[in-house]
């Protein structure tokens, strides 16, 4: 006789199940841990704490400070930096304000950077002054491209470094529409430079210094002060572009004005007509 015990016979063909993990296991996963937990209210915290510092009245630009700057006019800088003052030093975007900077005539280049707490330094790099150029209202400072970046006095002594600079004296009607900004155009200017450039020498002259004048009725005017005199070179051919034929053009006015001095004693000249190289007039002194 067999024995019966308790547990039911599993019937042929029946497959054996793996026992469940217990029920605090499986939802372990789907808790989140402390660490996590603390983890997202640390970021929500920090978030928060960011999102107050930017809108509260905490790190706010209170002081700008700039430095290189000498050309580049008050107005215009303060319409770039006034934007600056109250807001949130977090939210600085220095890239847009720079560019900003950057379009400024008299500005090369420009860094903005965050100081200590309230603060924002403002660094500007100027284009080198390449000449001066004086209008009937205006004593305007130019760089090499022929750009005004600057204005000084119209009358009185110029400062020391400007004083140096080739000097034109533009009496043109068009004159009186330059200013800070405009630019004067390659052909005049070239012209301008390369007569202001000359060696008096050359002229056969004792000048110790050359200027220009620009005018409607003359064109270009070499001027002497010690000893005094004028001379037209007028504006025929100078305002091609074609740098030879310009250059050529001086060589030939220079050489006609040479011989003019050598048989006339320059300190009885007062004004010569060269513009016509081929026959050159002149009014004496008296």
């Amino acid at each position: 006789m067999s024995r019966r015990t308790g547990a039911r016979p599993r019937r042929r063909g029946a497959h054996a199940t793996r026992p469940r993990p217990p029920l605090r296991r499986r939802l372990r996963p789907r808790l989140p841990s402390l660490g996590r937990a603390l983890a997202a209210l640390l970021f929500a915290a920090t978030l928060a704490g960011l999102v107050v510092l930017v809108n509260g009245p905490w790190l706010r630009v209170a002081q700008v400070s700039v430095a290189g700057q000498q050309l580049t006019g008050e107005s215009a800088l303060a319409g770039v930096l006034a934007p600056l003052r109250g807001s949130s030093l977090l939210a600085l975007d220095a890239t847009t304000i720079e560019e900003r900077l950057r379009s400024l005539p008299a500005v090369a280049d420009a860094r903005v950077e965050p100081g200590l707490l309230d603060s924002v330094q403002v660094t500007i790099d100027e284009k080198q002054p390449a000449f001066v150029w004086r209008t009937e209202t205006h004593r305007l400072i130019g760089a090499q491209d022929g750009t005004l970046i600057g204005e000084v006095a119209r009358d009185g002594d110029l400062p020391r470094p400007l004083a140096r600079l080739p000097y034109v004296d533009d009496r043109r009607a068009a004159a009186i529409a330059l200013g800070i900004g405009s630019r004067i155009e390659a052909p005049v200017l070239q012209t301008a430079l390369r007569l202001g450039a000359l060696d008096p020498t050359r002229l056969g002259s004792s000048a110790q210094r050359l200027s220009v004048r620009l005018d409607d009725e003359y064109g270009f005017v070499l001027v002497a002060s010690r000893p005094s005199w004028q001379v037209a070179f007028g504006v025929s051919g100078m305002q091609t572009g074609d740098t030879q034929a310009v250059t050529a053009r001086i060589d030939d006015q220079v050489a006609a004005v040479r011989t003019l001095f050598a048989t006339r004693r320059e300190t009885s000249v007062w004004w010569v007509d060269a513009r016509n190289p081929g026959k050159v007039y002149f009014r004496a002194k008296g």
